[in-house]
């Protein structure tokens, strides 16, 4: 193993025989935060900035205390080391479109501790995500299984949620569908009118949610889609409880009017629409919203089709993203996971493919969410003071980007919840 053993590995090592036992005490999880130093790794600070090579990462109490040349970098005695020599160190990763509706996340207060660390681990920590935003799930459900990780009972990432999404009524597939998707089946709330988006919205932000997301899925006929007002009326109530609004678009038509109504992100492409024109991506400019492009989805989508469908429907969505990114557009990374396989690295690819720069990519996984999905003063950057969300690569993703998808180690608060050594 490359990385070292020491204190630290030691101590990982206990964490995980304590949670495979079943420890519920919490401090061998998240926990209150660790100690710990990460040397002689390449570290990049923030997307913007040059690499620190032979670098060092001092974290105290769950929290950066230094960064920068290991020459530089002071360590107290006894902190736990971590030699990443030839390793690559970054801000923790978010992951902004995810669904914790999936059959596996069911009963979320009743799973066994070591079989939901492990579905945690094979959903997101293995592949670096410190944080993620859940867009769409039963919220008591995923409000249980995030209260078992912030109590330190089990390792995962941060998770922020909008909890049901809004739709127009007769909207949501039958129960025989979701079955068939592997999904839970949950209501979600169905609003038609002014009145009745602002109570549904209000519920959920008194309940806890983090976000509200208004889905724009056409009911069947005659029945009407959600109307603007609306939309305008759940931003409203979302934006006073200072909280974001995401928006899931069908069309270019869809995208346009929610940005107009007030929605914050835009949370997929809409390449069965074809390319978006001027005016949908000026009133996203102007109106300063970000997207998550999701274009694995779409591959995904059309996997029992033919090949040339595939294809030109993710030309379509790489096609979307790359105008996006030409009016210097706010791309937030995601992969749909739950409606798609959670591996990102063929998110990864794609976002290559529609022009992102590996600086680009970093910040839609580090700085761009956090700036505008975090708390106030974090920075998704190694900056002194943030808490140590990071991730220990494989490789250089400044020299190749594949190795974004090649994580040794997930670290939350200064503690590995995940070592690629161990498989937790």
């Amino acid at each position: 193993m490359r990385c070292s053993r020491s204190a630290l590995v030691v101590a990982a090592a206990a964490a995980a025989a304590s949670f495979v036992a079943g420890s519920a005490r919490g401090q061998d999880a998240v926990g209150a935060g660790g100690d710990l130093v990460l040397s002689g790794g390449t570290v990049y600070v923030g997307p913007g900035e040059a690499p620190i090579r032979d670098g060092a990462v001092l974290v105290r109490d769950g929290r950066i205390a230094a960064r920068g040349e290991r020459s530089a970098v002071r360590v107290p005695p006894g902190v736990p080391s971590l030699d990443c020599s030839g390793l690559t160190v970054t801000a923790g990763f978010w992951n902004s479109h995810v669904h914790l509706f999936e059959r596996k996340w069911a009963d979320a207060a009743a799973l066994p501790g070591p079989e939901l660390g492990r579905q945690l681990a094979e959903t997101f920590t293995r592949h670096g995500f410190t944080s993620v935003f859940d867009t769409g799930s039963p919220w008591a459900n995923t409000k249980r299984l995030r209260d078992r990780i912030e109590s330190g009972e089990v390792p995962g990432p941060r998770v922020r949620s909008t909890g049901e999404a809004l739709i127009a009524p007769g909207a949501m597939p039958g129960e025989r569908v979701l079955a068939a998707l592997g999904l839970m089946g949950f209501p979600a709330p169905e609003v038609s009118d002014v009145a009745q988006a602002r109570a549904a919205a209000r519920r959920l932000l008194d309940e806890g949610v983090d976000g509200i997301k208004v889905h724009l899925q056409p009911p069947p006929p005659p029945r009407s889609p959600l109307p603007r007002e609306a939309i305008a009326a759940v931003a409203d109530e979302a934006h006073r409880g200072g909280r974001p609004v995401f928006v899931h678009p069908h069309t270019g038509e869809d995208v346009r009017a929610a940005v107009q109504e007030g929605v914050d992100v835009v949370a997929h492409t809409t390449p069965r629409s074809g390319p978006w024109d001027a005016a949908t991506l000026a009133a996203m400019r102007e109106r300063g919203v970000a997207l998550t492009p999701t274009l694995t989805l779409w591959r995904d989508a059309l996997r029992h089709d033919r090949i040339s469908a595939r294809e030109a429907l993710a030309d379509a969505a790489v096609g979307q993203l790359r105008a996006w990114l030409a009016v210097g557009g706010t791309v937030l990374f995601g992969t749909d996971a739950g409606a798609v396989d959670p591996d990102p690295a063929p998110e990864y690819a794609a976002m290559a493919e529609a022009g992102m720069s590996f600086r680009q990519v970093l910040a839609s996984l580090t700085t761009a969410p956090a700036g505008r999905l975090g708390e106030p003063g974090r920075t998704g950057r190694m900056d002194v003071g943030e808490e140590a969300d990071l991730v220990v690569l494989e490789g250089d993703p400044g020299d190749d980007l594949r190795a974004l998808a090649s994580v040794r180690y997930t670290i939350r608060r200064g503690r590995v919840v995940f070592d690629r050594d161990s498989g937790r």
